[in-house]
């Protein structure tokens, strides 16, 4: 129990807040530029840099490019980025097999970074709607996204990353026992060092929408998610799956979406202490950006502010788009 505080006016609350030396003297969380994943879109060609239509600011990119906005980014101070392809219709197929060609975007795109950047982490995704003809995270059968063989085309989409170079392996897809299984394989093949960062608590959410939009999926979705991601109305049920990706060999474990889920974050920190991330998701970005736009919301307040509440609920990390804007801003740049 805290101990009572003495009464009005011996405890004045405001005393801290009078300046912005007091106010920083005594807060509690800080953000920095260390804390920052920057997911960014990958496409076929050489010198592309397209504009996603429904997230202002956020492009698609050429390998070639790519490499020349990691740059940018690490000269920002951002340690990691996180690569997701848009894939052509003509490599969306029944079988995914395009998920682990060795010469797939992400892990052309994986290579170059390396390359150009050795010491800038590099994080991929792991899930089949990138390569599916039906937009879903899994084989289609009779209506039914199986597990089991999914989980063996997710594992060969893992080894096929961890072999050109990535750093953190994100399984996105939510099928049950797909981190013990990419970790068993990684370990056999001597990746031992790659990390997994498990989408453990992933709700079948209506904030994705603008992320289909910049990966090529939006009308491609037949049917939706919800018999494999999470209920939203589910809070005890993403300690469950937390415990079990930790248990199977993950790394560090993410919430997503972010804001409307900071609950879970929180629940998810406290319960196991374990590195834990939030993905601050397309449909969350685009609403500040659209809010800011119209005048109705200050973008850099809305950003920032956004970003410490990642921080308050108890994350370690956040995905975000907004990395590079907000790293100019927390190193000064």
């Amino acid at each position: 129990m805290r101990p009572s505080q003495a009464p009005f006016p011996l405890t004045r609350l405001r005393r801290t807040r009078q300046s912005a030396a007091l106010r920083a003297l005594v807060r509690e969380n800080e953000l920095s530029v260390g804390d920052l994943i920057w997911p960014v879109f990958v496409r076929d060609g050489e010198n592309v840099e397209e504009p996603v239509a429904s997230m202002p600011g956020v492009m698609r990119w050429s390998v070639d490019r790519v490499v020349e906005a990691a740059k940018e980014a690490h000269d920002l101070g951002v340690g990691c980025i996180c690569l997701f392809p848009y894939t052509g219709r003509d490599k969306r197929t029944a079988d995914c097999a395009e998920a682990w060609n060795p010469e797939n975007l992400s892990n052309r795109a994986t290579r170059a970074i390396k390359s150009a950047l050795p010491d800038m982490a590099v994080m991929t995704d792991v899930a089949l709607d990138p390569y599916s003809d039906t937009g879903h995270d899994g084989f289609v059968v009779d209506g039914e996204i199986i597990n089991d063989e999914t989980v063996e085309a997710l594992v060969k989409q893992a080894m096929a990353q961890a072999e050109s170079g990535v750093d953190i392996i994100g399984p996105s897809d939510m099928m049950d026992g797909r981190i013990r299984a990419i970790r068993h394989a990684l370990e056999a093949a001597d990746h031992r060092n790659v990390m997994l960062l498990s989408y453990a608590a992933k709700y079948a959410s209506a904030f994705y929408g603008p992320f289909r939009d910049a990966v090529g999926a939006s009308g491609a979705l037949k049917g939706d998610k919800k018999t494999y991601q999470m209920d939203p109305a589910n809070s005890d049920e993403a300690l469950r799956l937390v415990e079990r990706d930790l248990s199977e060999g993950a790394d560090m474990v993410m919430v997503k979406p972010g804001m409307p889920y900071l609950d879970i974050c929180r629940r998810v920190k406290d319960a196991f202490g374990a590195p834990t991330f939030a993905y601050q998701v397309s449909g969350e970005y685009a609403q500040i950006m659209a809010a800011a736009q119209n005048g109705w919301i200050d973008q850099e307040r809305a950003m920032m502010e956004s970003l410490m509440c990642f921080k308050r609920a108890g994350c370690d990390g956040v995905l975000t788009y907004f990395a590079p804007a907000a790293a100019r801003i927390l190193g000064g740049a």
